[in-house]
């Protein structure tokens, strides 16, 4: 592995480090407000693995060395359910005690999709492929841990998946066309 490491990847690896230190700091303070044990068994889950994976990346920035972060596995997959039902109007709380299961998988949600994003935009400013590779797994386990908590949500009906009329589904699929054989009868540039 290279020895030295660019400014510019050394500043976005130091942001991805904070941000897991805050994620894995803002999954403790759900702790107490979560109630449903399946949530409570994602939460303690996904917790231990951020625990490890930030653990992983400390050590392969101090000892540059290759380090094995880890593949986020989720523990089921579930049928997403489709379609919009009668909703209740969501506002804030007015105060932590009424923090309950669904503000705890929201946030979760939220935080992981946004550690997925930053993970990915810091991947694509490396130059070592080691670090590289290492975002890159970071930014896949995010997102495996954003769709096993919004399975759980779509389950619960807290993340219903609105879906468009048949007619308008079908008239916008069909709206794009494979690109076909005109590929094939291009005149190679030389």
């Amino acid at each position: 592995m290279n020895t030295t490491i660019g400014a510019h990847e050394l500043m976005e690896i130091h942001e991805v480090l904070s941000d897991t230190i805050d994620g894995i700091n803002q999954f403790q303070l759900y702790q107490p407000h979560c109630k449903d044990p399946e949530l409570q068994n994602i939460l303690q889950n996904q917790i231990n693995f951020m625990t490890n994976e930030y653990n992983s990346m400390v050590q392969m920035l101090r000892n540059k060395s290759q380090q094995n972060i880890g593949t986020y596995r989720t523990a089921k997959s579930v049928n997403p359910a489709y379609g919009m039902s009668g909703s209740t109007p969501e506002t804030p709380n007015s105060s932590i005690d009424q923090m309950n299961d669904h503000d705890v998988a929201s946030g979760m949600l939220g935080c992981t999709k946004a550690s997925a994003t930053l993970r990915m935009h810091a991947a694509l400013e490396c130059s070592d492929r080691e670090f590289r590779n290492m975002l890159v797994q970071g930014a896949k386990n995010c997102a495996e841990q954003a769709y096993e908590i919004w399975q759980y949500m779509n389950q619960k009906g807290f993340y219903p998946v609105p879906t468009f009329q048949q007619n308008t589904a079908q008239a916008i699929m069909n709206q794009y066309q494979p690109f076909g054989n005109q590929m094939n009868n291009q005149t190679p540039m030389k």
